[in-house]
């Protein structure tokens, strides 16, 4: 099985599912939450109800003008709101109306506005954590594979690939927040984190085997061991992944809607960790050995006739 030689179709296949994440990235940016925009934490305890559940409070809050609103179910019939910045006007009218739609006297357990700093320094812990992983993985690979020509390459592609699924990652959140008015909380933060350690994780477990396959054949071409080292890993990385897609897939279609989005932000970045790792990262590889970037833009010369 010849996979290295289609390496350009792989970059054009990637190039192609992330373009439209990042135009859409682009023009409509990201649907940030509360957690990065501020705004209001409800926390109500309503009395004991059948009718209490996640979509019911949802649809309650969209009837009350508050379709962006986030509605969690905690223990003891608490409700979680959280929502853009509310009125203690809005908070009175909203209460009330929980309390109409689901009978009884209700206790307000916490009211607190989130303001717009500490989203900011959420946001910037967060790109910190990029950064520092991104770093530590060039490091800890380099060293690694110390015992191999061009060690730090290895690193520098781990990154590459890495990047590559977290723009797959954003790019189709901001789709989703567009058309289907998704938003970027904590949990996605966590998720985006979750979906780097998958994609270093199968990545170095393809570098391994071709750091192993040129102390083992050295008189191969390296674009060969490459491609042999794929093959090699080829079923354990698809195996390892769909076993992890189909827990998530379980826990998407009976977890319920609180970690809905969560669970698919992780199912979106384990399958483009799982494709990246062997069809860009690996190849990436290749093109810097054979430094193949010197004939992209070089016309051919005519055949000799």
């Amino acid at each position: 099985m010849k996979i290295i030689e289609k390496r350009y179709w792989y970059f054009l296949l990637s190039l192609l599912v992330m373009l439209p994440g990042l135009t859409g990235l682009a023009v409509w940016g990201l649907p940030l939450a509360i957690d990065f925009t501020g705004g209001s934490k409800l926390e109500l305890r309503l009395p004991a109800a059948s009718a209490l559940t996640v979509e019911a409070v949802q649809a309650l809050l969209a009837e009350n003008g508050l379709e962006n609103a986030i509605a969690q179910l905690a223990e003891n019939n608490t409700v979680i709101v959280r929502s853009k910045a509310m009125e203690d006007a809005t908070k009175g009218k909203l209460v009330a109306a929980l309390e109409a739609r689901f009978g009884g006297k209700s206790e307000l357990l916490a009211f607190e506005s989130v303001g717009p700093v500490v989203g900011a320094e959420v946001t910037w812990r967060a790109a910190q954590a990029v950064g520092v992983a991104a770093l530590g993985i060039l490091v800890y690979i380099t060293y690694a594979f110390r015992g191999i020509d061009h060690a730090a390459r290895y690193g520098v592609c781990a990154i590459i690939a890495m990047l590559h699924d977290v723009a797959m990652v954003v790019g189709i959140t901001a789709l989703l927040g567009h058309w289907l008015g998704w938003e970027v909380d904590a949990l996605f933060l966590t998720a985006l984190l979750t979906v780097i350690g998958f994609s270093v994780h199968d990545t170095i477990v393809v570098f391994d085997r071709i750091r192993e396959n040129l102390l083992l054949h050295r008189r191969a071409s390296y674009e060969a061991v490459v491609n042999h080292s794929m093959v090699q890993t080829l079923d354990r990385s698809i195996n390892t992944q769909l076993t992890a897609l189909l827990a998530l897939l379980a826990l998407a279609l009976f977890g319920g809607s609180t970690t809905f989005r969560f669970v698919v932000t992780l199912m979106i970045g384990i399958l483009s960790g799982t494709f990246s790792s062997i069809f860009n990262a690996a190849p990436i590889l290749v093109v810097w050995e054979n430094r193949e970037w010197r004939t992209w833009f070089r016309r051919r010369s005519p055949a000799a006739g």
